[in-house]
């Protein structure tokens, strides 16, 4: 089992669980962070540091379709094999179209700590962010 990064994190992208991650898990799109489940130890080091509480043991993950998200946006899986379920439409979309038949192009993020975003506080409390899910990658990534 591993942990999983949700929407929570889309538009905030606090760094403090990707420096005390033991493993460099972290993989950085735009303007989320997500994590790689085979990377993943399961230590749970990451949970309590994260800020907007954005990531969950996979067991307790509030919406599903993040699980995918992880796996996808790490590299775990191609885009043609996974499961689409509970995406937004115009999300799908963008992923299909900017990864034909392929695998993210999203870098791990190592140890260091970055400014999160602008207004991360203020996005921390805003509900439904998915469809706002960039597809490109982070500029930290290495």
């Amino acid at each position: 089992m591993a942990y999983v990064v949700t929407d929570v994190c889309i538009k905030c992208k606090y760094t403090d669980c990707v420096a005390v991650c033991p493993v460099d898990c972290f993989y950085e799109g735009e303007n989320m962070l997500v994590i790689h489940p085979d990377e993943c130890i399961d230590c749970g080091a990451c949970e309590p540091e994260c800020p907007t509480t954005a990531i969950f043991a996979e067991d307790e993950v509030p919406n599903r379709a993040f699980i995918e998200v992880n796996a996808f946006f790490s590299g775990h899986k191609p885009v043609n094999e996974v499961n689409f379920t509970g995406w937004p439409d115009d999300l799908v979309k963008r992923v299909k179209d900017r990864y034909p038949g392929g695998y993210s192009d999203w870098g791990p993020i190592y140890r260091g700590l970055w400014d999160a975003l602008p207004n991360a506080e203020a996005e921390a409390e805003r509900k439904d962010k998915f469809s706002e899910l960039s597809v490109e990658p982070g500029t930290h990534s290495w």
